[in-house]
């Protein structure tokens, strides 16, 4: 499998560029004309680069409004080509795109066109290069690779093949079929590219949207499908137009891309078993059981107060670290972990990020497999050292830096708390636990720009599908926030992206230095009866205006008593066609972090209509800003 992307996809300057892209690593890239246009070195010079990065120059492009010209623009088309095959020659690529004429003047015509590149293909072969042809989705003439290929299979010269672009294909809605009756050897270069599913124009859709195979809408995977049913074995290149990546950071992205990738084409391969391109062998996407645990990273002075929260809510410390200063909270089907250890590395999130939720355990299927595949896909493998007879558990670097832990009950993984802990002593056999029975969702808070790598990031590792994205309205802005689950419920993370620090996300990341987990909420069978258990306990929710309750009640139809019960506990309400959803909260902890109880009775969302309700009353814990912590 060789992989290559385009320039245009990163920021950066050309030799950022070259470093990303080699970092991630691809195998070779397509130089945009413009990048090169606004780099001082030679060709020579900017070829050796590449080949020094072990980097191959795949594509050389755009050549724009060549094929259907009147004269003398035809004339002078084939003397620019002349110059380009120069510059080519000495770049050290053999291969130039040429994108479907838009040129107002051409004239239309499969033959016209096909002469022309015939007699592009000569001069082409006279000096050992080749040409590639592209239907853009908005050409004047051409915009279906169907004709394009017609063009080409007219055109009968070796030096002539398609490129197919998946973007121009999926934008048009395109029968991705068709491109299975083309023989694979005619297809010189395979661009890559998604986007969300947005009614636009299509130039502006693409020059600005696309994204990443897997981190928009469109069937990129059916689109490959075919491609590796002609027997297709060269390049596979991202071409990505997207102002957010244009501004991001060019490391980031091109991993991004790679992973796409390997993700897109490991797909394939296990829908089309026989694809011609060799694919990484990995391990299929874990299958998640539950979230084992979330560990936090605490001083001793906030695990007293996070501690006397915990209690209240219901959970009892159970278990503690045999070597380190490690205490196990449990409540049901809920295992929360307080780590003050002053080494490791949740000292070091400590001292980074405060007091922070930086670690969630799933127990997967096979932690081992699921460990492979996070490798292969370009995870960052965690290790610390553990005293003999203690487990290392796999891990790798998540969100904001912190850890996902994999376990499993097919190993010694699943006997972690037999093995790492041991019991407290009194454990109380009757706690005062409010009926909590394990995580809904836990809730990840991160820069909006970050969005696409972590929905990307579980969605390739993890059996779970994305919902569509949703805004939450906040007082001082709005916060996207879209879903990653799985079909059982088992696991759902819910990824809000904060645009401005104004928001109580934005807060968040501000204050805590970094993304990361904003707050977990917890399931219920009887909301009502939590809420009670909760008030023995010296529980103090979230305030919720009364105004709200006036309003759902007629907004839902709802019994007057219901209603009644809702304020009581300031607990929020929603309906959708599956069912309802009731949402208790916590005032925040800290710089914006919260717990959340909510009990479902069918309903598939999260509430996002509540959110504006329960985000103004969270922000009135939050210190001001330019008060210090202390």
């Amino acid at each position: 499998m060789k992989t290559s992307i385009a320039t245009v996809s990163i920021s950066g300057n050309f030799e950022e560029k070259l470093a990303a892209i080699a970092r991630a690593g691809f195998d070779g890239i397509e130089i945009f004309e413009n990048d090169f246009l606004a780099y001082d070195r030679s060709p020579a010079d900017v070829g050796r680069m590449v080949r020094d990065h072990g980097l191959e120059v795949t594509l050389f492009q755009p050549f724009r409004d060549f094929e259907g010209m009147p004269e003398p623009f035809r004339s002078r088309n084939f003397d620019r080509a002349e110059r380009k095959f120069d510059l080519m020659t000495e770049l050290g690529t053999d291969l130039m795109l040429i994108c479907s004429n838009t040129s107002a003047v051409s004239l239309g015509g499969i033959d016209r066109a096909a002469d022309d590149f015939r007699e592009l293909g000569e001069r082409a072969a006279r000096r050992g290069l080749r040409v590639g042809y592209e239907a853009l989705a908005w050409g004047r003439h051409i915009h279906d690779h169907r004709d394009a290929w017609e063009i080409v299979r007219r055109a009968d010269h070796p030096s002539i093949g398609l490129i197919l672009d998946s973007f121009h294909t999926l934008a048009r809605k395109i029968d991705v079929n068709s491109i299975r009756s083309i023989p694979g050897d005619r297809i010189f270069i395979v661009q890559l590219a998604d986007a969300p599913q947005i009614d636009m124009d299509l130039l502006y859709w693409s020059r600005h949207f696309r994204n990443m195979p897997g981190e928009g809408d469109l069937p990129v995977t059916d689109f490959m499908r075919a491609v590796a049913a002609t027997g297709y074995r060269g390049y596979l290149s991202l071409e990505i137009f997207n102002d957010q990546f244009r501004g991001g950071s060019p490391t980031a992205i091109s991993a991004d891309g790679h992973r796409s990738l390997v993700y897109l084409m490991d797909q394939v391969k296990r829908a089309e078993p026989a694809v011609a391109i060799n694919v990484p062998v990995m391990p299929d996407r874990a299958e998640v059981e539950e979230i084992a645990f979330v560990e936090f990273a605490v001083s001793d002075d906030d695990a007293r107060q996070l501690e006397a929260l915990l209690e209240v809510l219901g959970f009892q410390a159970v278990a503690r670290h045999k070597s380190k200063a490690v205490t196990r909270f449990s409540q049901g089907g809920v295992n929360l972990i307080l780590n003050r250890d002053e080494t490791g590395f949740a000292s070091a999130s400590y001292l980074v990020h405060g007091a922070n939720a930086y670690a969630i355990a799933l127990m997967v299927d096979d932690a081992s497999a699921a460990m492979e595949r996070a490798i292969a896909l370009g995870a960052e493998a965690f290790q610390q050292p553990v005293v003999p007879g203690e487990l290392a558990v796999p891990a790798i670097r998540g969100v904001g830096g912190g850890l996902l832990y994999f376990l499993d009950r097919k190993s010694d993984l699943g006997r972690l708390w037999d093995v790492d802990f041991e019991p407290l002593p009194g454990i109380d056999e009757n706690p005062k636990n409010v009926g909590l029975t394990g995580f809904d969702h836990v809730a990840q808070t991160v820069k909006y720009d970050e969005m696409l790598t972590w929905l990307l990031f579980y969605t390739s590792q993890l059996k779970t599908r994305k919902t569509p994205m949703v805004d939450i309205i906040d007082p001082a802005g709005v916060v996207r926030s879209q879903v990653v689950e799985n079909a059982s419920g088992s696991l759902r993370i819910t990824l809000n992206g904060a645009e401005n620090r104004n928001t109580l996300a934005g807060h968040f990341i501000a204050e805590t230095f970094g993304s990361g987990i904003q707050h977990l909420a917890f399931r219920t069978g009887d909301i009502f009866a939590t809420a009670e258990a909760l008030r023995r306990n010296g529980f103090v929710p979230l305030t919720i205006s009364p105004n709200y309750y006036d309003d759902v009640e007629v907004r839902f139809g709802l019994d007057p008593a219901l209603v009644d019960d809702l304020k009581r506990s300031n607990i929020l309400y929603d309906r959708d066609e599956h069912g309802e959803y009731f949402q208790l909260y916590s005032p925040t902890y800290g710089e914006g972090f919260f717990f959340e109880i909510v009990e479902r009775r069918g309903y598939q969302g999260y509430g996002a209509a509540n959110a504006i309700f329960r985000i103004a009353a969270l922000r009135r814990y939050l210190r001001p800003d330019g008060m210090p912590s202390t």
